[in-house]
């Protein structure tokens, strides 16, 4: 199920290149069901959850690491994420639980922490110390 065919593959190529999610990649009846910081939203169709995705991935990305583990029906993807926003380095972290029809995503359940500008990551790694 990793073929450059497979839509979690397409959808993970298509973050990277920051150039838009395709509606090619979700089942006309696809959801999205979204929990990001202080927030929980859903959108339907394909059209809908294409352009929800599009506004999050809309600058190339660079997929720092990514953990992909099956389950009933699809993937768990855990993604670390890092871009490049209006000069300033940002980074996200982010678990997507996806249901794959066939050929296509029907489903993806996401949790986000946030976008992460460059001043609170360096925050981050000094109260890692």
């Amino acid at each position: 199920m990793t073929s450059a065919a497979h839509p979690v593959d397409r959808l993970l190529a298509e973050i990277a290149a920051g150039q838009g999610i395709s509606t090619d990649t979700w089942s006309d009846e696809a959801t999205l069901d979204a929990t990001v910081p202080h927030w929980r939203f859903e959108c339907a169709g394909a059209h809908a959850v294409a352009a929800q995705l599009s506004g999050w991935y809309d600058a190339p990305t660079a997929l720092e690491s990514v953990v992909r583990r099956p389950i009933p029906g699809g993937e768990a993807v855990e993604l670390d994420l890092s871009w490049v926003e209006g000069g300033v380095p940002h980074a996200a972290h982010q678990v997507h639980l996806l249901t794959v029809d066939g050929d296509r995503l029907s489903h993806d359940t996401v949790f986000c922490g946030g976008r992460w500008p460059a001043g609170l990551l360096a925050e981050m790694e000094a109260a890692r110390a």
